[in-house]
């Protein structure tokens, strides 16, 4: 759950020159966010419409997610000043995590089901992390809060389900998540590409 900043005139026209630079050359590639945002949106189809039968492609495809969100998340930390290696750190777990996922999809699935509670509890704390990190520049920072708070009472409700009933919350949540990222990618793009405009 990430957003981008979207300063105003005033806000852009008090950078720096080199400030105003690097916006404007990340501005040129937003176009990058929109692919990405896309095909979240696609693999979030893609998963909402499998079976049982299916957890095999299922694990190999949340794989991909770990892997996509840990190289986003290595991106990001190279545009921040603050917190850089929680960004790196969360970046290279979630890129072992989805190697390893890939290689190994049915227990992948299985041990994930396993541990999800854990998982929505670790990734509501990534969310929260996240909201009071971009409290200053982001004024719907809050959502990210909000949907942090969400994510840590379905943590605590999950841990208490059968494991039946784990598998299938895997397969939603990892649809769920691909779709809300698509989302979130989609508007960065725009916000991005208007941001260029302006400068």
């Amino acid at each position: 759950m990430q957003a981008t900043p979207n300063p105003s005139a005033d806000e852009l026209s008090d950078l720096p020159p080199e400030g105003r630079e690097a916006l404007k050359q990340m501005s040129n590639y937003w176009w990058v966010w929109l692919v990405i945002g896309i095909a979240w949106i696609i693999i979030s189809l893609v998963i909402l419409q499998f079976t049982e039968e299916s957890l095999d492609v299922v694990g190999i495809i949340i794989g991909a997610m770990f892997i996509g969100a840990g190289i986003q998340y290595f991106i990001l930390s190279t545009l921040v000043d603050r917190w850089r290696w929680v960004w790196m750190l969360l970046g290279t777990l979630l890129i072992i995590g989805g190697v390893v996922a890939i290689f190994n999809p049915a227990e992948t699935f299985e041990a994930v089901a396993d541990v999800l509670g854990f998982i929505f509890l670790l990734v509501g704390f990534t969310w929260i992390f996240q909201a009071f990190s971009e409290k200053d520049h982001n004024p719907a920072w809050w959502l990210g809060l909000i949907a942090g708070i969400l994510m840590l009472i379905i943590a605590f409700w999950t841990a208490g389900q059968l494991a039946g009933a784990k598998e299938v919350l895997l397969v939603i949540f990892a649809g769920v998540w691909a779709l809300m990222a698509g989302i979130t990618d989609i508007v960065r793009a725009f916000q991005l590409k208007a941001i260029g405009s302006r400068l």
